[in-house]
């Protein structure tokens, strides 16, 4: 097969699903990985396609995109049980940690109500009505103010403002999406505010991103790749992405979902 060919092929993968692995492109055409590489190199060079660790996606601008939250709970389900879970281990009692706004976070805030004498900050109203009507009576709920967002988040100089002289044991925080240029991501400039300054309230940043975040640019920065000191993923992640965020000194919890399994809260 003559690399034009080859490489029209690929074209049209990435087309069709959106994102491919070099695995999966090798085996369709039956040639080698290296092949593929040099490839995707070529097409990238085009500006045909996203060149991403592991494989391509098709061309992306930076995303200001920003689904409902309902919109968005009913993606990766399964891998938002497993995440929230595991990341809900790292938890303990008497602990003062922060939530950002978010799908994940929501299902991880169902995972806390047991834990005893918790002070939680958040910015979501949802989140903060979920750990409300827990029977847990010495779980502290404190909720910023702010302009609600698509996706229920409180953003804004009152937002910022009222986290600004916190101080936390740790935050938790879900993204649009994560890169290696562009690091943690979202699509909405003023919950990046936000965020950010959750972010630097906390001593330890713990990231919560399904395999789909990998690659995903929003237009605002969040924060570095390496600022986050654990990242609580699913095994979906290619072998890549998770020796890439080990190479930025950042802990990477691998979850394996249950596909048939009810996630919390539904």
């Amino acid at each position: 097969m003559l690399a034009a060919e080859r490489q029209t092929r690929i074209l049209e993968a990435v087309q069709a699903r959106g994102a491919v692995r070099v695995s999966e492109l090798a085996a369709l055409l039956n040639v080698s990985d290296m092949t593929i590489r040099r490839d995707l190199d070529a097409l990238a060079s085009e500006g045909q396609l996203d060149k991403v660790h592991g494989g391509a996606t098709t061309k992306r601008s930076p995303s200001t995109e920003e689904p409902g939250f309902e919109a968005k709970w009913v993606r990766q389900t399964a891998e938002k049980n497993a995440i929230a879970a595991a990341a809900a281990r790292l938890v303990t009692p008497g602990s003062a940690i922060g939530l950002s706004a978010g799908t994940t976070t929501w299902t991880l805030a169902q995972h806390l109500t047991g834990v005893p004498d918790l002070t939680v900050v958040t910015n979501s109203m949802r989140i903060a009505d979920v750990l409300h009507a827990s029977a847990t009576r010495d779980l502290n709920v404190i909720l910023t103010g702010g302009v609600r967002t698509p996706s229920d988040a409180l953003v804004g100089p009152i937002a910022v403002g009222s986290l600004e002289k916190l101080h936390l044991d740790l935050v938790f925080l879900g993204v649009h999406g994560m890169d290696v240029r562009a690091g943690y991501t979202t699509p909405n400039l003023l919950e990046a505010d936000t965020d950010r300054a959750l972010v630097a309230a906390g001593r330890r940043l713990v990231v919560l991103a399904d395999h789909t975040k990998w690659a995903t640019v929003g237009i605002s920065t969040i924060a570095r790749l390496d600022e986050a000191d654990v990242v609580v993923t699913d095994d979906g992640l290619d072998d890549e992405a998770v020796a890439t965020l080990r190479e930025h000194d950042v802990e990477v919890l691998v979850t394996a979902p249950s596909r048939g399994e009810v996630p919390a809260g539904t």
